[in-house]
């Protein structure tokens, strides 16, 4: 079974920055990619950003390119999201996802993802 869990969401004054955790737990897990989107109350989970687990390599959504960060460590099994300059449209709660034999055509929207954590609110004062 595999389990993801986020850590690391909380309230930041705009213009702050926090970093979130993505940790997963369970049996061998080796995905392509892992994500993270978010839902802010009465919209869609929206994607945010994405990292190839083997490559590396990272897209973003157009409204935190070069705001956020997207990383993984292999050896930790954490993917990670370092978030700076927030707003207050960036409050939602923020979720990770794990894509491990879905296409990775798929991973700007959640249904090409498999496992999901539990998410971590993030709140923006404006």
């Amino acid at each position: 079974q595999v389990q993801l869990v986020e850590s690391g969401g909380g309230l930041v004054q705009a213009g702050g920055s926090l970093r979130l955790s993505c940790a997963v737990s369970g049996r061998t897990f080796n995905p392509k990619a892992m994500g993270w989107f978010r839902q802010a109350p009465g919209k869609e989970r929206e994607f945010v950003a994405v990292v190839n687990w083997s490559g590396g390599i990272t897209l973003y959504a157009d409204s935190v390119k070069a705001r956020f960060t997207i990383s993984g460590d292999n050896a930790k099994k954490t993917v990670y999201l370092e978030m700076n300059s927030l707003k207050s449209e960036d409050t939602a709660m923020y979720y990770c996802g794990a894509v491990v034999w879905r296409p990775l055509a798929n991973v700007r929207s959640d249904a090409g993802y498999e496992y999901w954590g539990q998410g971590t609110q993030v709140t923006v004062s404006s």
